[in-house]
C-alpha cells in the first residue's frame, strides 16, 4: 500500500539533512519503493546539476546503505519584449530629399525613437541575457532608417552595430 512518510529537515555538520522514518516492523528481505518530491531554493549558483546523498539505516543492521542521485538543474524564466516607436507613425513628403554632407539632424529626416523593454516574468531570476535586435537600415542601397545612437538603462550594456552614425550627424 501507499503511505505518506513523516520527514523532518535538520542541519548536521553544515549540511541540510531530511530524515524520514519508514516505520516498523518489516519482514526480512522486504523491498520498499520510496518516491520523494523535494523543493529546493537558492540554486542560482549551483551549476547545471545538484547531487543528493542518500543513506538507508536500519536499527537491525550496523552497516548503512549509501547511494547518490544527481539531478539536472534547469532555470525557467519567461522573457517578454515590449517595443514602441515615438512617433508611432511617420510620413515623409514625396518631395523631400536629404541634404548630402549636412551634419544637421533635420536635413536627414524625421527623428524616430524606438524604445524596447525586456521584462523577466519569472519564476527564476536571469543573468547573462543577450538580446539581438536587427534593424533594417537600408533599402535598395539607400538609407531607410539612419541609426544615430544606441542607449541603455538599468545596468545593461550594448554593442554598437556597424554603421552607427556613419555620416557623423
Amino acid at each position: 500500500g501507499q503511505e505518506k512518510l513523516s520527514c523532518n529537515p535538520k542541519k548536521e555538520n553544515g549540511s541540510h539533512v531530511v530524515l524520514c522514518e519508514l516505520g516498523n516492523p518489516m519482514k526480512a528481505g522486504a523491498w520498499i519503493t520510496v518516491d520523494m518530491e523535494l523543493s529546493v531554493s537558492g540554486l542560482e549558483d549551483m551549476g547545471d546539476a545538484i547531487t543528493f546523498q542518500l543513506q538507508l539505516r536500519s536499527k537491525n543492521s550496523p552497516n548503512p546503505a549509501n547511494a547518490s542521485v544527481t539531478v539536472p538543474v534547469e532555470a525557467q524564466a519567461v522573457m517578454e519584449l515590449r517595443g514602441n516607436s515615438l512617433p508611432a507613425t511617420t510620413v515623409l513628403p514625396t518631395s523631400w530629399h536629404s541634404v548630402e554632407g549636412s551634419r544637421r539632424l533635420e536635413d536627414h529626416g524625421i527623428k524616430v525613437e524606438h524604445v524596447y523593454q525586456l521584462h523577466n516574468k519569472g519564476p527564476s531570476t536571469v543573468s547573462g541575457v543577450t538580446l539581438r535586435l536587427t534593424v533594417p537600415s537600408q533599402l535598395g542601397g539607400r538609407f531607410l532608417l539612419y541609426l544615430l545612437e544606441l542607449g541603455t538603462e538599468g545596468g545593461m550594456s550594448c554593442t554598437n552595430p556597424p554603421g552607427l552614425n556613419a555620416e557623423q550627424v
